[in-house]
C-alpha cells in the first residue's frame, strides 16, 4: 500500500512537469503557427502579384494591319538622322508600329527573347503628309513624343493612303488619359525598358560636350562685342544686294539657263517654239525604242540619284542623248518622266480645268462622259492639248503589250492619275479625288481614239 501511495505521489510529482512541458510545445505550436499565416500572408500577396501580372503578359497583341512600305528615320531623341531608305515589314497594332526586314520575322522574334524590334510608340504621336523631306512621291511623316522622325512610302497611291488613314484612326483611338504628357513620358522611362524612351533620357541628363560649352562661350562673347561692327557688315550687305543683277540680265548674259524641271509648260515650249518639249519626245523615244516589252515600265522606280544627275543634265546642257550607257536603265527615263509631269507649277491637266474633268467622268453614261472629256480636252491650251496627245498615244502603245510588261490601262491610270492631274488645294476629299484621278486617264487611254479625233462629234 505504501508503494503504491508513493508511486501515486510520484506521479502526482511528475504531472506538473508533464504539464509545463505540454505548455511549452503549444507555444511552440503557436510561435509555428503565426509563423505560417505570416508565410500564408505573404503567399497570398505573392499570388495576386502573379495575378495582375500573369494576365498582362498573356494579352495578345491584335494586328491591324501589316505589309511592306519604304522606312526611312530622319531623327532620334531630336538629334537629325542621315535619310536612308530601307524596304520593311510594318505591323500596326493598336498602340505602336514594328518594323521588320522580311515578314517572316515576326513569327521568329518568339523564339528569340532576347530580340527587340525597332518600333514607334503612337501614343501622342503626330502625322501628316511632307513633300519637304523628301523628292518621292506619297510620303507621310510620323513624329513621336521622344523626338523620333520617320518617313514612310509608297509608289502605289491606294496602298499608302490606307496605311495613313490606318495610323491615324489608331492614332486618334488612343485615349486621352494615355496621351504622352511630360508626367507620362517620365513613368515610361521609368517602367519600361524601350531603348526609344532611354535613349531620350541618356540625352538629356547627359552634361553638355566640350565643344558645346565652347560655341556657347563664343555665342556670349559675340554678344558682347561692338554693335557697330555689325551695323558696318550689314550696311555691306544691303549694298551687295542692291546692286546684285537680275535674274532676266543673268539669263540674257547666259550665266544662268532656262531650266527645264520645275518651268511651266508654256514657258518651256515658248522657249523651244515647239508646243511638245523637246525632252518628252526623247524620253518617249526612248522607251518606245527599248522599253515597252519591259515587266513594269512606268511602275517601276529608277534609281533615284541617277535619275536626279539626268536632270541636271537637262537643266544644264541642250544636247541630250539617252542612247548613252549612263541611261541604259529605262527606268531612269521613266522616272525622269514622270518627274518632268509632276513637278510642273501647273500640271498637264489646268487647275481650272480639274473639277470639270471630275464631273465629266462621274457621268454613268459612256457617250456622254466620253463627249464631255472630248469638249474638255479641246479647249485646252495648245502647249497641254499637243503634249497630252502624244504623251497618251505614247501609253496606248505601252498598255497594247499589257500581256509582256503587264501595265493595262488601269495600270497606267493609277501611275499617271496623281502626276497629271490635280486640285490646285488639296482638301479632305483626297482618296474621292485620287479615285477620279485614275478614272480620268484610264479612260482617256481606252477611248483614245475618239477623244483626241479630229471629227466633231
Amino acid at each position: 500500500m505504501q508503494r503504491s501511495t508513493t508511486s501515486d505521489t510520484s506521479s502526482e510529482k511528475l504531472n506538473p512537469s508533464h504539464q509545463s512541458t505540454g505548455a511549452v510545445q503549444m507555444r511552440i505550436k503557436n510561435a509555428n503557427s503565426h509563423h505560417d499565416r505570416l508565410s500564408q500572408s505573404k503567399s497570398m500577396i505573392l499570388s495576386e502579384n502573379v495575378k495582375i501580372t500573369e494576365p498582362v503578359s498573356k494579352i495578345p497583341l491584335v494586328v491591324e494591319k501589316e505589309g511592306y512600305l519604304l522606312k526611312a528615320k530622319i531623327a532620334d531623341g531630336g538629334k537629325k538622322l542621315r535619310k536612308n531608305w530601307s524596304t520593311s515589314w510594318l505591323v500596326l497594332t493598336a498602340r505602336k508600329i514594328e518594323f521588320y526586314k522580311e515578314s517572316k520575322q515576326p513569327a521568329l522574334v518568339s523564339l528569340k527573347p532576347g530580340y527587340k524590334p525597332e518600333w514607334v510608340d503612337l501614343c501622342g504621336a503626330c502625322i501628316e503628309w511632307t513633300t519637304e523631306k523628301s523628292s518621292r512621291k506619297n510620303v507621310f511623316q510620323i513624329t513621336t513624343v521622344s523626338g523620333n522622325e520617320f518617313l514612310l512610302q509608297s509608289d502605289i497611291d491606294f496602298i499608302i493612303l490606307d496605311w495613313f488613314h490606318a495610323i491615324k484612326n489608331a492614332i486618334d483611338r488612343l485615349p486621352k488619359e494615355q496621351r504622352c504628357t511630360s508626367r507620362n513620358l517620365e513613368l515610361k522611362l521609368r517602367r519600361s525598358s524601350s531603348s526609344e524612351l532611354l535613349s531620350t533620357f541618356d540625352t538629356e541628363s547627359k552634361e553638355p560636350k566640350t565643344e558645346h560649352r565652347k560655341s556657347l562661350i563664343f555665342r556670349l562673347n559675340y554678344s558682347t562685342s561692338d554693335t557697330t561692327d555689325k551695323n558696318r557688315v550689314k550696311s555691306r550687305l544691303k549694298k551687295f544686294i542692291s546692286r546684285r543683277p537680275s535674274l532676266k540680265t543673268l539669263q540674257e548674259k547666259g550665266l544662268i539657263k532656262d531650266q527645264i524641271f520645275g518651268s511651266s509648260l508654256e514657258l518651256v515650249c515658248a522657249h523651244e517654239n515647239s508646243t511638245v518639249p523637246r525632252f518628252v519626245r526623247l524620253c518617249i523615244g526612248a522607251v518606245e525604242k527599248r522599253g515597252l516589252d519591259v515587266d513594269g515600265i512606268y511602275r517601276v522606280s529608277g534609281n533615284l540619284a541617277t535619275i536626279q544627275k539626268l536632270r541636271f543634265v537637262v537643266n544644264q546642257e541642250e544636247k541630250l542623248n539617252l542612247d548613252d550607257s549612263q541611261w541604259e536603265d529605262i527606268h531612269v527615263v521613266t522616272g525622269a518622266l514622270k518627274m518632268f509631269f509632276r513637278e510642273l507649277p501647273e500640271p498637264l491637266f489646268p487647275y481650272s480645268f480639274f473639277e470639270q474633268f471630275v464631273e465629266a467622268i462621274k457621268n454613268q453614261n459612256n457617250t456622254i462622259r466620253v463627249k464631255a472629256i472630248k469638249g474638255l480636252v479641246k479647249k485646252l491650251p495648245k502647249p497641254n492639248h499637243d503634249t497630252m496627245k502624244i504623251l497618251f498615244e505614247h501609253l496606248n502603245k505601252i498598255a497594247a503589250k499589257e500581256s509582256v510588261n503587264l501595265m493595262s490601262t488601269q495600270s497606267l491610270g493609277i501611275v499617271f492619275g496623281p502626276t497629271l492631274l490635280r486640285p490646285e488645294k488639296e482638301t479632305g476629299n483626297m482618296a474621292v479625288h485620287m479615285l477620279y484621278q485614275n478614272q480620268i486617264v484610264e479612260l482617256m487611254l481606252s477611248e483614245y481614239s475618239k477623244i483626241f479625233s479630229s471629227e466633231e462629234d
